[in-house]
Parts: structure tokens; C-alpha cells; sequence
């Protein structure tokens, strides 16, 4: 097992706290998460390991980028990582309901399944959670808040610039 390396990103939206391994990140957190997660003791501070994830996350908040290329390394049961993997397929500056992923994944009835799935995704922005809406196109859960997704979801549109 990779020993865990971690750096804090002042970003747009608030300092994000990123950690992985060189073989992946695995975690992006928003300053007052609803998965608040707290530097864990053994963690190692090493700003590095993430300096193409924090280009790429400057390219992304500049309007410059539309797609990360980076390895990612979620934790999550099966069912989890197919849907986190459902969400990397929704082209940028799109939206997709709850119910609308359920089928993508092949369970058309466990659109709350999906939900939490969605809701415990470990990479926010990179796999792009912010891009699940309600049924009715109104904005539901965001463990960045509803006025980040919002400003994610201007930004793709083109009617919003962080940086």
C-alpha cells in the first residue's frame, strides 16, 4: 500500500484539501464538507504528488479545461465506483438527473442508491457530481453546498469566470 501524501490547494471555490499517492489521488475536500475529513496523523505533506492535479484544477477554474486527465484512486464499493464512473462520462457543461444516471448504470429503480452514491463521491469537480440535478432540473445536494454547484455548473456554462 502507497503511504498517503496530502496538500492543501487555495482555489476559487475555497481551499480544497487533496490527498492520494503518486498512484492516484484519491480525495478532494471542500473546507466545510459535509465528509468533513481531517489530515489523518500518519498522512504525509507533499505538495508534488498533486502538482499536476492543481494545473489541471487552474486550467479547469480558467475555463481552459473541460476533461481531467489524471489517475484517480476512489475508495468505494462496487456499485459506488460504477456510478462514479457513470458521471465521468457526462460531457462538460451538461446536466443529467438522478433518475437519468440510474439508467446509465443499469438500475433504473435505485435512483436514491445513486443519489448516495453520488452525494459520497470522494473527487468532487474531477468527477463531476456537480453535474446531477433533481428530476425537475432544480439543484439538489452538493457536498460543496448548492451555491458552489451552482458556480461549477455557471462556469461550464460559460456564464460565470473564477479566475
Amino acid at each position: 500500500m502507497n503511504a498517503v501524501s496530502y496538500t492543501w490547494f487555495d482555489s476559487p471555490v475555497g481551499r480544497l484539501l487533496l490527498a492520494g499517492s503518486p498512484a492516484g489521488l484519491s480525495l478532494v475536500r471542500f473546507p466545510r464538507d459535509k465528509h468533513a475529513v481531517r489530515v489523518v496523523p500518519d498522512w504525509i505533506e507533499d505538495r508534488t504528488v498533486f502538482t499536476p492535479v492543481i494545473g489541471q484544477l487552474e486550467e479547469y477554474f480558467a475555463g481552459r479545461r473541460r476533461y481531467f486527465e489524471l489517475a484517480l484512486r476512489p475508495e468505494g464499493s462496487q456499485f459506488q465506483r460504477a456510478v462514479w464512473t457513470e458521471l465521468r462520462s457526462i460531457p462538460y457543461g451538461e446536466t443529467i438527473s438522478y433518475k437519468d444516471l440510474a439508467r446509465r448504470v443499469g438500475k433504473p429503480q435505485a435512483f436514491r442508491a445513486v443519489g448516495a452514491a453520488n452525494g459520497a463521491n470522494p473527487i468532487p469537480i474531477i468527477i463531476p457530481c456537480h453535474r446531477v440535478i433533481g428530476n425537475d432540473g432544480s439543484l439538489t445536494g452538493f457536498g460543496g453546498g448548492l451555491p458552489l454547484k451552482r458556480r461549477l455548473l455557471e462556469l461550464e456554462s460559460r456564464q460565470l469566470s473564477l479566475l
